[in-house]
């Protein structure tokens, strides 16, 4: 509350100040002096004629530096949209154009593949006949020298066994009864 009471007799001095100074003799407030009065006429006639003069010719001028402005930037905007519209369209066919070549791309790439997977097919195929010729083949000659080993093993185990007799008893065995054993077991595991 002090402050306030102080500012209140401050802001009615200042509101009095004018009257005080005309009542202090103060010579720009004097309107009794003539050239207090002349001044004042003189003031408002020059603001009158510069109003005028600025009015007539250069507020023209700023107005149309103004409107020159506004149609300038008006013409900068509509370029801008129109530059705008352009590169929007310029991006629309261009990822339309990056679609298609992806497209394209995928295309021949699964081309790429089934000829691949093709090629690769026809490789397979041709490698498993030429292999399982090659089996047969194989079977064949193992089949073979199995026949030839089985006929051969006969006369391979009589031979053996003559020696073996031979050399334990000192004395040759009989070939009929000889034969006669090693085809008995021969027989009983199944080669023959």
């Amino acid at each position: 509350m002090k402050p306030l009471r102080r500012v209140v007799p401050f802001a009615a001095s200042l509101l009095m100040l004018p009257v005080a100074a005309m009542a202090a003799g103060m010579p720009q407030m004097d309107f009794k002096n003539p050239l207090t009065t002349s001044q004042v006429v003189w003031g408002a006639i020059i603001f009158a004629v510069l109003y005028i003069v600025a009015s007539k010719f250069a507020l023209p001028k700023v107005g149309a530096v103004l409107e020159e402005r506004a149609a300038h930037i008006a013409n900068d905007l509509e370029a801008a949209q129109a530059s705008k519209l352009k590169a929007d369209a310029g991006m629309a066919e261009a990822t339309a154009a990056i679609a298609k070549a992806r497209a394209e791309a995928q295309s021949a790439i699964n081309a790429a593949l089934d000829a691949a997977k093709g090629a690769a097919a026809e490789q397979s195929a041709a490698l498993n006949a030429r292999l399982e010729k090659q089996l047969s083949d194989a079977e064949t000659q193992i089949a073979r020298a199995r026949t030839q080993a089985m006929s051969a093993l006969r006369e391979v185990a009589t031979e053996t066994a003559a020696t073996v007799v031979a050399r334990l008893t000192g004395q040759v065995p009989d070939p009929q009864r000889l034969s006669g054993a090693i085809g008995a077991a021969l027989a009983a595991r199944g080669v023959g």
